[in-house]
């Protein structure tokens, strides 16, 4: 028997979807919420403050996202206010993106070991901690299943020059998606570790050295070319279809083959 593919323009039709990490147009989450979209998925979006609203509003109008809301994980309560109106207004989640990571810059440009204790827990805080926080917040909202995905990066798995206690972070977020898989599984939440390869985007900005990171890439990569924010989208929505409901745990890897070069 041949499978029935569903139609691209509504294969996510009736999903509930929730896209935290929208900075501007050259975000990774931006890329991934046009993908979700493109498929039929309706799509709840946050903005991390008034000044990142006024860049964010926009995107979130062409998505025509009917939740828009303020969501900084270090401001207590922001997170919980989120998922209590996506459970008042939709009683449902079916997907969550997250994509946002943070460290400080005293803690990201030095060296690891001379990373402060402050420093370290800020980092974890935002960059891993919160994705656990929000997969708890997301399991009650997915009871007929559903997917979880963060964002990770090559540098959690080998020393990558500059990108420092992010690594350490990436690698933390990487074993998190491994367990929640494990925990989430018997529901029939997927739960994925999404790895681009380098991309221009405002949180790269603050990594040292960037532009040579993703002219190394460019060059050492298989495919020869860099990835968009349109190929990390594309393939993170197929993840999100029925179709890949027994595809969890594991790093997928979006960057041209880069991540099996020596």
């Amino acid at each position: 028997m041949i499978p029935a593919f569903p139609d691209s323009k509504v294969a996510l039709k009736g999903k509930k979807g929730l896209v935290v990490g929208i900075a501007n147009d050259q975000s990774i989450a931006w890329g991934c919420a046009r993908a979700f979209r493109a498929l039929g998925a309706d799509l709840a979006v946050t903005y991390l403050n008034d000044r990142a609203k006024k860049h964010v509003e926009p995107l979130a109008q062409a998505l025509e996202a009917p939740i828009f809301m303020p969501l900084d994980v270090m401001v207590e309560g922001q997170t919980e206010a989120v998922f209590e109106r996506i459970k008042s207004e939709w009683g449902q989640l079916d997907f969550l993106l997250h994509s946002i990571a943070f460290s400080p810059k005293e803690a990201l440009h030095g060296r690891v070991v001379d990373v402060g204790r402050d420093g370290f827990l800020k980092t974890m805080d935002v960059s891993c901690w919160s994705f656990l926080r929000m997969a708890h917040l997301a399991e009650p909202l997915m009871k007929n299943g559903g997917a979880l995905f963060t964002m990770t990066y090559y540098g959690s798995q080998m020393v990558v020059e500059n990108y420092n206690i992010m690594g350490v972070a990436k690698a933390a977020l990487e074993a998190s998606v491994r367990y929640a898989a494990a925990e989430l599984g018997p529901k029939g939440i997927r739960v994925h570790a999404i790895s681009p390869g380098p991309l221009a985007t405002r949180a790269a900005s603050g990594i040292p050295e960037f532009d040579e990171l993703m002219d190394k890439a460019q060059s050492k990569a298989p495919s020869r070319s860099l990835v968009s924010i349109d190929d990390v989208g594309n393939a993170t929505a197929f993840l999100a279809l029925d179709g890949a409901k027994l595809i969890t745990g594991g790093v997928l890897y979006i960057d041209g083959g880069y991540h099996i070069i020596d």
